[in-house]
């Protein structure tokens, strides 16, 4: 299913460290074969579900991590990237996050995160981890090259 081991990174409750979860997103997305569309949704996931993570699940805690892993999938069946976001906070029921296309929420300042990211993924999955904190897992494949 994936082709080598995955690159993880953990990091601090801080916004400062969006821009190397970018370059290391942008990096192994490429190598998995994404192309320029494809890794422009892929970058607004990321930062979406990192700033979700710091934010909404760790509240901006220090002693608090985001641990994010990228895994590349294989290239002999769908190539493409395997992307987990995980903070350290008391979690929530997916089940209900309000609906951020209701007329009530149209003018909310929040809420709209988890929707575009599932518009813009292939795959998500959104759990409570093992671990404890809550995940978020998605998966971007690589389109075929167009003939």
């Amino acid at each position: 299913m994936t082709n080598g081991s995955p690159v993880r990174l953990d990091v601090g409750s801080s916004l400062d460290m969006l821009d190397l979860v970018q370059a290391v997103s942008d990096r192994l997305g490429r190598a998995a074969g994404l192309g320029d569309e494809a890794m422009h949704w892929v970058d607004v996931a990321v930062r979406e579900s990192v700033i979700n993570a710091i934010t909404h699940g760790n509240n901006y805690d220090e002693g608090k991590r985001v641990h994010i892993e990228f895994t590349r999938l294989d290239d002999s069946g769908n190539p493409g990237i395997a992307i987990r976001v995980r903070d350290e906070g008391m979690g929530f029921d997916p089940d209900r996050l309000p609906d951020c296309c209701a007329p009530e929420n149209l003018l909310k300042r929040d809420g709209r995160g988890i929707f575009l990211i599932r518009s813009f993924m292939d795959e998500l999955t959104l759990r409570r981890a093992p671990e404890g904190g809550m995940e978020i897992l998605m998966v971007k494949h690589a389109q075929p090259l167009q003939a």
